[in-house]
């Protein structure tokens, strides 16, 4: 898998015109799943409660939870199907404790997991779904009109944000707000909208990126109160931990790319940044404490590169190591990816670094690598599905041979 978005601390969703559609409801009881012909778990089970730590386990998914998503709270690891049903697993041993069944299709299905709201979010064709995260039951629903999908989900605050477009997509979309807790619409706008650019909701406010300038509308309202300018070019925004910047396109077939930008989250104006961009932009997270992670790559050949990093309050570079094309995360106040595919010594472990101190930090600042499994294999596609909180874990999930492997953070 060449490049997934996450939106991290944000929930973000797509609605287009569902609100003379939308139903609540669902089962009231535990949910429990029907059978299915897919590979993997097969057991079937009603909610039940999990005690005592995170804890290292594995765990086979089903061919519909490995073509879906996978996210997590600090108790539990949920995963949409595409299908767009819900199954949500056990942080003690990676078991199922609930489900929810659904018999949509789709090729990927988005989602959102909410802890604070206690709600996981999918949208799998041109219908949004949402689970009680404590009770494994159908909160509510939302369809589409006919030729309409959802391309981005997210929450924040008690609101769910959800985006949609025509299939195939015209560059017109629209973004909903909803209410977590029941579904019930808050707000209804048309937004300008690039393929594969992230929501980000925090503060109360939501933006959305169309490739050349960034918007920020009122959580509440709907209605928007800055702009990007339009000296400010933004063909890709990457978010996290109350950041946003902007960098050139992970799609961009040239050889130059435009300054990378810091933007003030409250009037979207650009501030200091550390340095322009020499290769191409390809993926990047952001810690809370503002710590900017890009992995950079030939504009011709992306599958190797440096992981460069970025203090973006202090308005600097902090350091730069090799790496080929992987997921990344912060975790536990570390950068957390994986060992280059290419170096056979160390290839296919989960390998990280402390965020400020770099490949060169020693003692408790120093490096630390898992030890090799098959999940963490470049040929399993895997990405990782961060607990959050001081779990000490993280989770990996492999798309090759559907599978969760949870591994304390080294």
């Amino acid at each position: 898998m060449k490049r997934q978005i996450v939106a991290v601390g944000a929930a973000l969703l797509v609605l287009v015109g569902c609100a003379g559609n939308t139903s609540s409801g669902g089962p009231k009881g535990p949910a429990v799943s029907s059978p299915s012909g897919d590979s993997g778990p097969t057991v079937e089970t009603t909610s039940r409660s999990v005690s005592g730590p995170w804890r290292a386990w594995t765990a086979s998914l089903s061919s519909r939870e490995a073509h879906g998503s996978c996210g997590s709270t600090a108790h539990q690891v949920v995963c949409a199907t595409n299908s767009g049903g819900f199954v949500g697993r056990s942080r003690a041993d990676g078991r199922i404790t609930w489900t929810v069944p659904a018999g949509d299709h789709g090729n990927r299905a988005g989602l959102v997991v909410d802890a604070a709201d206690e709600r996981a979010v999918t949208g799998v064709a041109g219908r949004l779904r949402a689970a009680n995260l404590r009770t494994g039951a159908q909160a509510w629903t939302h369809q589409l009109r006919t030729g309409r999908t959802y391309l981005a989900l997210g929450a924040a605050d008690g609101i769910v944000y959800a985006l949609d477009a025509p299939d195939p997509f015209t560059g017109t979309a629209a973004l909903d707000a909803v209410r977590a807790s029941d579904g019930t619409p808050l707000w209804h706008r048309t937004v300008a909208w690039s393929t594969g650019e992230p929501l980000a909701a925090f503060r109360g406010r939501v933006y959305t990126a169309d490739g050349t300038r960034v918007t920020a509308r009122d959580a509440r309202t709907g209605d928007t109160v800055a702009t990007s300018p339009t000296g400010v070019e933004c063909p890709h925004l990457v978010t996290g931990g109350h950041y946003l910047v902007c960098t050139g396109s992970p799609f961009s077939a040239g050889d130059t790319f435009p300054p990378m930008r810091r933007l003030d989250p409250a009037t979207l104006r650009p501030l200091p940044t550390p340095r322009n961009t020499i290769d191409k932009p390809v993926r990047g997270v952001i810690s809370d404490d503002g710590v900017l992670v890009l992995y950079e790559a030939g504009a011709e050949d992306t599958s190797a590169g440096n992981w460069f990093a970025y203090d973006l309050e202090n308005d600097r570079k902090l350091w730069s190591t090799y790496a080929t094309e992987a997921d990344a995360a912060v975790a536990g106040g570390r950068f957390v990816t994986f060992t280059p595919v290419n170096d056979r010594t160390r290839r296919g472990r989960v390998l990280t670094i402390d965020l400020h101190a770099g490949p060169h930090g020693t003692g408790t600042a120093a490096p630390r690598m898992s030890a090799a499994y098959s999940q963490t294999r470049g040929g399993e596609h895997p990405v990782f599905v961060a607990p959050g909180r001081d779990t000490g874990h993280i989770v990996v999930m492999a798309r090759t041979h559907g599978s969760l492997r949870s591994l304390p953070l080294p």
